[in-house]
């Protein structure tokens, strides 16, 4: 394994441990890695690690603020390409897909969140992730029912929170199987299936 050099800018270095821990996210269990074998893996100490995050949670948090703006300017940038509210849906939810196949640790870091007790600042981050994105498509599906696109009988916030679990259930179904790929391969019959519930009845 080549080590990286040692003498990276700060902002370098952030960024490399933020990719480090989804690269370790996406073969163990996130609440099971150590700053030392974050540092391992970078070929840093911990004492070299710890001038950069003074904690492990200011390292989570990175990540989630990575994991926050990204995912976020991906699927905006889908939306915004489209040209009506379904087709910005659609492409929401394949880039979606195509995020997560990218970067199979982030979920992981996503469910671990969500599963820690407490209240802590980096299960608000993923909580608030979430209410954005929710935002976005509830927005998108009451566009789409204005413009008689969309089933105006359906109710917009229930229908984001689909939007969201169908693509969580993808994620669920391709780490069960052991193959993050086919969160990629299967969202388009997915999104399908959701247009049947969501789509215009006029």
């Amino acid at each position: 394994m080549d080590v990286p050099s040692r003498h990276l800018p700060a902002d370098a270095r952030r960024a490399e441990t933020v990719d480090t821990v989804l690269a370790l996210a996406a073969e163990q269990n996130p609440s099971e890695i150590t700053t030392a074998a974050i540092a391992q893996r970078m070929g840093l100490t911990q004492g070299a690690l710890f001038r950069h995050f003074p904690t492990k949670d200011a390292i989570w948090a990175a990540v989630m603020n990575w994991v926050a703006e990204r995912l976020m300017a991906r699927v905006e940038r889908a939306a915004q390409s489209a040209a009506s509210p379904l087709a910005a849906l659609e492409a929401m939810f394949v880039a979606h897909a195509g995020f997560i196949a990218e970067h199979p640790g982030v979920p992981r870091m996503l469910f671990g969140e969500l599963q820690r007790g407490g209240d802590s600042v980096t299960r608000q981050m993923v909580q608030t992730l979430l209410g954005r994105y929710r935002d976005r498509v509830r927005a998108l599906i009451e566009q789409g029912e204005s413009g008689g696109e969309l089933d105006p009988q359906v109710d917009p916030e229930q229908a984001a929170l689909v939007f969201i679990g169908t693509i969580q259930g993808l994620v669920m179904q391709s780490m069960v199987a052991g193959d993050m790929q086919r969160v990629r391969s299967d969202a388009p019959a997915a999104f399908a299936t959701l247009c049947r519930g969501i789509g215009s009845k006029r």
